[in-house]
């Protein structure tokens, strides 16, 4: 498949979603807004989009102004029927294309914490599978998105956020936090964003979160069963 990937910041790239696409033999391209002389493809040119994180609000169009322009074509790529995945702030700009609020959380989360299932996810039998554990997973956000309407699943909360992963159809998800963490993305993610770690309930102190590097392995083995199911065997 012809995989479309859109990048916001240089520290915030594919991560582990890179190996498992290159060990499956996709194609790869990217659109990076960080880039001034960023391209965005021709919608027919992709099978599916990954939107990717960053630190930026999806409301602050006046201060990055490829928001708007990204807004269309992700709006475009449901419209259009292909493959979407959005992660964190990706989650959160596919919600806002599907009329969803957008919103500051209820508490600011950043660090290794549990995702719990929900009833509803029940009604999506292989993702209810994959976090019937409560898996500990890699947050790093401010914002939070409502759930959209026309029939998506509420799929997981946190103790700090009561929204974590939302299903629109059998082509469009969206994730909160980070699957595709490895330990190279986390150093470049704490790298970066050391002005966001201050103590508070669910915000973990840099130590801690290197600690919690463990929990990378089973991220990425939850990363690949993901994908494994949006891109394959729940392609309808």
């Amino acid at each position: 498949m012809n995989v479309h990937y859109l990048q916001h910041v240089p520290f915030e790239g594919l991560g582990a979603i890179k190996i498992w696409l290159d060990d499956k033999e996709h194609k790869i391209s990217s659109t990076k807004f960080h880039d001034p002389e960023f391209l965005l493809p021709d919608i027919s040119a992709i099978d599916a989009l990954i939107v990717l994180g960053g630190p930026m609000g999806i409301y602050e169009e006046s201060v990055y102004q490829w928001l708007k322009e990204e807004k269309l074509f992700n709006k475009s790529c449901i419209a259009a029927g292909k493959k979407v995945l959005g992660i964190c702030l990706g989650a959160q700009l596919i919600a806002g294309c599907l009329g969803a609020k957008v919103t500051p959380a209820t508490h600011k989360e950043i660090g290794w914490f549990p995702v719990f299932p929900t009833e509803e996810s029940k009604k999506l039998p292989w993702f209810y599978k994959l976090f019937s554990n409560n898996p500990i997973v890699f947050h790093w956000h401010a914002d939070r998105f409502e759930i959209p309407d026309n029939g998506s699943l509420d799929l997981l909360y946190s103790e700090a956020n009561k929204h974590q992963a939302f299903y629109y159809n059998k082509k469009v998800i969206g994730l909160q936090f980070h699957l595709e963490v490895t330990q190279t993305s986390l150093l470049q993610m704490l790298e970066n964003g050391k002005e966001d770690i201050e103590p508070l309930p669910y915000v973990q102190s840099e130590a801690e979160i290197h600690t919690g590097v463990q929990n990378t392995s089973t991220c990425n083995t939850l990363m690949n069963e993901l994908l494994n199911n949006w891109l394959y065997e729940n392609n309808q």
